[in-house]
């Protein structure tokens, strides 16, 4: 089997094949929540395709979209992810005990799913991001995830021991568990990695983006303000409304890339304010680069990204109102 140990720090001159180099099919399955489980498998799909082996995505919405974008010439199959969204407010308590039996059914759905699959077809490897039930024992799994701990809500804290069991839980059902951070220091993830013992088969692989390699890119000067909004809606399209209403009729040029691939992009112009529905990473790599001040999601995708292109000093973070992955990434980045 392939292993990622440190390979994600290497520079791809130094990828090479074995002379007996065994050609592999591997399933690549991102979670449907917001583009990040998608962006950070595409380090992934590059070491894949470097080695001569081969990728088959599984995905759904955005993250569909944006892979193809991004490797039109492999395949691709749609598995629907699990159906949620985000209340408007400032919790998200609500939200979630409504998403959940969408959650328990989209985990026996792909569970299912894939154990049909390997029925008619045959694959070497599994790695699923995030998507809880891409696991068979004919089959060598593999779950991807930062977040071993998952931190609750303000007065259900108590529970924190119980739902990282139950997540572990489901880590065990994998052969391997790789965490995209460092071990060192708390990484990037801090508690959400690091807190608490490691599962037996879960270890740190180090941090994925897509613009690994990319941070000597010349920058785009055309925009001061660069702000990325993705997420689960109605929180995507509200945040962009407020970014709208905050910066119209400034003195700053603003970009706003809306984490919307389509088969067509969209642009528009509003003032000051230009507004794409998604850019390709080597354009959105320049612009980054370029920009004074960079505003999005503290999202730990997102996080690894502007850490890749060394932006973190120009990142203004705001997390999605309840969701308290993002509050607490937001509380142990946002001085730095």
């Amino acid at each position: 089997m392939i292993s990622f140990d440190g390979i994600f720090q290497l520079p791809h001159h130094q990828i090479t094949k074995s002379p007996h180099h065994h050609i592999m099919t591997v399933l690549i399955c991102p979670l449907n929540w917001g583009l990040g489980h998608a962006t950070r498998c595409v380090p992934i799909i590059r070491k894949l395709m470097a080695e001569g082996h081969e990728p088959v995505v599984v995905a759904d919405g955005y993250p569909l979209q944006f892979l193809r974008q991004e490797f039109p010439t492999l395949r691709f199959i749609e598995l629907p992810s699990y159906s949620v969204y985000y209340a408007s407010g400032s919790s998200q308590i609500g939200a979630m005990l409504v998403n959940s039996p969408s959650i328990v059914r989209g985990i026996i759905n792909e569970h299912c799913w894939l154990s049909n699959l390997l029925q008619t077809e045959h694959f070497d490897q599994v790695i699923s991001d995030n998507r809880f039930g891409m696991w068979n024992k004919r089959v060598h799994s593999i779950y991807i995830t930062h977040q071993l701990m998952i931190k609750m809500p303000q007065g259900l804290k108590f529970l924190e021991p119980l739902v990282h069991f139950i997540h572990k839980t489901f880590i065990n059902r994998y052969d391997e568990c790789w965490i995209p951070d460092t071990k060192e220091n708390g990484g990037l993830s801090g508690d959400l990695a690091h807190k608490y013992p490691l599962p037996r088969n879960a270890r740190f692989i180090g941090t994925l983006s897509r613009f690994q390699g990319m941070e000597t890119t010349i920058p785009t000067t055309n925009y001061d303000v660069v702000a990325i909004v993705s997420g689960i809606e109605p929180q995507r399209t509200l945040f962009e409304k407020s970014l709208i209403f905050k910066y119209r009729n400034r003195a700053e040029k603003v970009l706003i890339v809306g984490g919307q691939p389509q088969q067509k992009e969209t642009k528009k112009q509003t003032g000051n304010i230009t507004l794409v529905s998604h850019l390709p990473t080597h354009e959105l790599a320049t612009a980054l680069l370029g920009a004074t001040k960079i505003i999005s999601r503290s999202g730990y995708s997102t996080i690894m990204d502007l850490d890749a292109l060394k932006c973190m000093q120009k990142a203004e973070f705001i997390p999605t109102p309840g969701q308290t992955e993002q509050e607490y990434l937001f509380s142990i980045h946002c001085l730095k």
